[in-house]
């Protein structure tokens, strides 16, 4: 039985419903150009803003029983000194090429959507979910207001899709997620990293120098997969899944609960590049076996059985 893998995210088309996750090697076009030779069906660069950022000092990452946790703290060369890597991104790949775009203020959003969107980015993912920045990230996705005008005025600057990144360290995320749809935003991908911390216990001191960061991996899929059960309850645009993808079986659970794509990051680093393929092999695997014809069948099932 043959079955369809393509998946429509608006105006984004697909080939298979894996991508790669913002922050995750999505740093150089050669990189990216890897990535999609593994498999994946889109490419989510790292987070741009509207100036270079140092990051902070290390460490930044510490390996915890079941996942990561990173402050980074966005280090990136800025939108002007990223411009020629999406451009040169846009010669290599044959999948779309997706910017994630952060600012301080509306403002410094819509300058960065307008030049990543100029020099060939396909889509934006809007990032206002960063755990461990202040004044940019979750801060401006946890206030309604700031994050309506936000995504109002790249709407009204760019033709391009735009995707609005939530975080799940909020009380009610679907209702974040109404208020960015009724903004304008194309698709929802839910959910950032969650809010964490660890601490050394010879040295009675939190390891990452930023002491918070954002836990990423498997110990955070079933708090996502509920995030996007919650929101496909609520908006009628296409969400993206992510969050501990590590097996295909999480993907389909993703895909059940609501989610027309996933994005997978942390699980490059245990399971390589391959597993994008073994991924979308699962799930073309679960569907001859369930007699599904398409994704769509199965998207958000779970809220119909």
């Amino acid at each position: 039985m043959k079955v369809s893998l393509d998946v429509n995210l608006g105006q984004l088309r697909l080939a298979n419903p894996t991508m790669l996750a913002s922050g995750v090697l999505g740093y150089s076009a050669t990189m990216m150009q890897k990535i999609a030779e593994s498999g994946a069906a889109a490419v989510v660069t790292k987070s741009i803003g509207p100036k270079p950022r140092k990051g902070y000092l290390n460490p930044t990452v510490v390996q915890t029983s079941s996942g990561l946790i990173n402050a980074l703290g966005l280090p990136n060369p800025g939108i002007d000194g990223f411009t020629e890597e999406i451009k040169a991104a846009k010669k290599l790949l044959d999948v779309p090429l997706i910017t994630s775009i952060y600012g301080y203020v509306p403002e410094e959003y819509v300058a960065v959507a307008k030049k990543a969107v100029a020099a060939g980015a396909d889509a934006l993912e809007i990032n206002v979910s960063c755990p461990h920045v202040k004044e940019t990230g979750s801060e401006i996705g946890q206030n309604a207001e700031t994050l309506q005008e936000v995504v109002r005025k790249i709407k009204a600057t760019v033709s391009k899709p735009v995707l609005v990144k939530l975080s799940p360290n909020v009380t009610n995320i679907a209702s974040i997620a109404e208020v960015a749809v009724k903004a304008g935003a194309d698709a929802i991908t839910a959910a950032n990293t969650v809010k964490a911390m660890t601490i050394d216990i010879e040295t009675c001191m939190p390891v990452l120098s930023n002491k918070v960061g954002g836990l990423s991996g498997s110990a955070i899929k079933p708090i996502a997969v509920r995030c996007v059960y919650d929101i496909h309850e609520r908006v009628n645009v296409p969400i993206i899944g992510c969050g501990g993808i590590t097996e295909w079986q999480d993907a389909v659970e993703f895909i059940l609960a609501g989610a027309s794509a996933v994005q997978i990051g942390t699980a490059i680093a245990t399971k390589g590049l391959n597993v994008f393929k073994k991924i979308t092999q699962g799930i073309e695997a679960y569907m001859v076996r369930k007699g599904f014809k398409s994704v769509s069948d199965i998207v958000g099932l779970s809220h119909h059985k």
